[in-house]
This record gives C-alpha cells, sequence and structure tokens, in this order.
C-alpha cells in the first residue's frame, strides 16, 4: 500500500500540468460512458483488414530500399545528406507497424503478425525483434502514468520551460537519447535476463548490415541507418511522443491521459503516419485497428466523448503550450 501511496504521490506532483477535468459522457446507443465502442459497431471496427495491411508493410520495407537507391544514383554526397532525415523519417513508419503487431493488429493471423510485427518490424526498428515491447506496451495502456508505465519520464513534468525544450530535442539529436536506448541492447548480451533479446537486436541489425554489404555499400548503414535512427529518428520520436501524452495523468478517463490533435496532411507525413496520430481513440480502445481509427475518431466526436475544446488545432500549437513554463 506504501508503494502505492508513494506513486500516487509522483502523479500529483509530475503528471498533469495539462490536463483538466471534462463532462462527464453517459454514453451513446453505439459507445459506453467510457467512450469505448460496443455492439455491432465495435464489431466492425475491429476487423483487421489482411491484405490492405500487406500493402502497406511491404511499401514500408521497400521505402528504405528505394531512398537508399536514390541517394546513392545521385552521386552526390548531397543526396546523402538530403536522405538522412527522410530515413528517419521511414524508421518512423517503420516503428509504427512494430506497434501495431504489438498489439496483434495487424494481421488477423497471430504467427504472422508477430512474425512479421514484432520479429520483423521490431528488428528493423532497433528491437530486439521479441516480445519485451508487447509486455511493457500492454502496461503503458493498462495503466496510463502508473506504477508500470515504461515511458513515465518521457512524459512528465510538462509544461517545462523553452529552455528545457530545446535541451531535451538537442540530446535527442546529438545520439544522447539514442545512446542511451541502444546500450542495455548492446552490453545486454553479457547479462543472462537480457540475453536473448540482445541476441535478437545483433541479430537484426547484422541482417540490415548484409543487405548494405551486398550491395557495396557497407558504409552506408552507418550513415543511412544507424545515423538517422540516432538523430532525426530520436527527435521524431520524442514530439510524437510528447503529443501523445505529454502534461497528461493517471485517470480513468483517458480525455485527461491522452491529447486529441487535428490531423494535417503534413503532420500525417511526417510525423504521425498511419492514423497513429488519433491517439486518443487508440487509446480509448486498443484492440481497434489503425486504419479504423479515423472511424472512431469520428464518432467519439458525433456522440459527445470527444468535444470541441479537447481538440487541439495543430502539432505546433500543441508543443508550445507543452514548452510554455515550468511546472
Amino acid at each position: 500500500m506504501a508503494i502505492v501511496l508513494e506513486h500516487d504521490e509522483v502523479v500529483r506532483t509530475m503528471t498533469g500540468g495539462m490536463a483538466s477535468g471534462h463532462p462527464t459522457f453517459e454514453g451513446s446507443e453505439r459507445l459506453l460512458p467510457n467512450g469505448r465502442p460496443t455492439g455491432a459497431f465495435r464489431d466492425e471496427l475491429r476487423k483487421i483488414p489482411d491484405l490492405a495491411n500487406a500493402m502497406t508493410c511491404l511499401i514500408s520495407v521497400v521505402l528504405p530500399i528505394v531512398l537508399v537507391a536514390l541517394a546513392v544514383s545521385v552521386d552526390h554526397w548531397l543526396g546523402i545528406l538530403l536522405a538522412i532525415p527522410v530515413m528517419g523519417i521511414v524508421q518512423n513508419r517503420m516503428f509504427i507497424l512494430h506497434h501495431e503487431g504489438a498489439h496483434r493488429l495487424l494481421f488477423s493471423n497471430r504467427k504472422i503478425n508477430d512474425f512479421i510485427g514484432l520479429n520483423v518490424f521490431g528488428a528493423l526498428s532497433f528491437g530486439g525483434g521479441g516480445h519485451a515491447y508487447r509486455r511493457g506496451h500492454s502496461n503503458h495502456h493498462r495503466d496510463e502514468f502508473g506504477p508500470k508505465e515504461p515511458d513515465f519520464l518521457l512524459y512528465a513534468l510538462f509544461p517545462v520551460t523553452g529552455a528545457s525544450f530545446r535541451r531535451k530535442l538537442r540530446r535527442d539529436f546529438l545520439g544522447v537519447s539514442a545512446y542511451r536506448q541502444l546500450k542495455p541492447r548492446v552490453v545486454g548480451v553479457l547479462n543472462r535476463r537480457y540475453a536473448l533479446n540482445s541476441i535478437r537486436f545483433y541479430v537484426g541489425q547484422i541482417t540490415i548490415f548484409s543487405m548494405f554489404f551486398l550491395s557495396g555499400q557497407p558504409a552506408l548503414y552507418l550513415l543511412l541507418w544507424v545515423l538517422p535512427y540516432m538523430t532525426f529518428y530520436q527527435v521524431i520520436n520524442r514530439l510524437r511522443a510528447i503529443a501523445e501524452h505529454g502534461g497528461m495523468t493517471r485517470s480513468e478517463d483517458k480525455r485527461r491521459t491522452s491529447h486529441h490533435v487535428r490531423q494535417s496532411m503534413l503532420a500525417r507525413i511526417f510525423l504521425v503516419p498511419l492514423r497513429v496520430g488519433h491517439h486518443l481513440a487508440h487509446h480509448v480502445d486498443s484492440g481497434v485497428p489503425f486504419r479504423n481509427l479515423p472511424k472512431l475518431t469520428k464518432a467519439l466526436k458525433e456522440d459527445g466523448y470527444i468535444y470541441e475544446d479537447l481538440l487541439w488545432r495543430s502539432y505546433p500549437t500543441l508543443w508550445r503550450a507543452l514548452a510554455k513554463s515550468a511546472r
């Protein structure tokens, strides 16, 4: 009990800087009072479009290959330079597919889902390609900002000063954040508890390096795979993550745990592809595949769970609010 009380105090002092109370939602014909869909509407939303998702996965694997080929074909250092931030965007897309696989929503066949979503895209996104991310992420959905929240410190203490916000992004861009993430995977092979995940990490990255090597461009593994992950991907990941939960708090009401942001075309291209920007809807019902999240968001709006004052007009507007002042 003491541990729970201690965590409650941490939540009270470190979160909620941008969370507020919301009108009670009584539910509707298709939504429960907590916003979750019910009945035939729920069944409709939870259908997994296997063929469409297969095409999305194929495109996401081909994208980095095409990008590297284009960068090389330019035959100028500027081509490589321009490809680095684009690869960070491509890697963000791959991680989101890994996230979808962790929810078992990428393919209706679980073995195929886990192989592609966890193993393939887990390795491509610098993970271990196993179930470790799924286990941690399930705690995130089970109790946002709870005692087992894996990303508590990433979301906590907002809003911050502009100087603090810039320091965070600077650490991301200079590789500090990536180093902290990758170090356990690199040295984990020496620890029996983490050895299997670490071995999977090595196997994944050796496989990717081999593809660069066989193409006659081994150095590009560092320039167009590792460097984008160490820099631009980290910035994108933080900007997306804090836009999802920064400044929010622990609550049964998902409107107090997750932001709701208008989805512009530019945001969908560069920051929140594959409907991941419908994050409040995703937390209302994490069993809805990404293609159906806009339908759920639309229903939440139409039935009154999401109301006008809940909407952030753009991501830059939200980021400015997140960096408005110290707590």
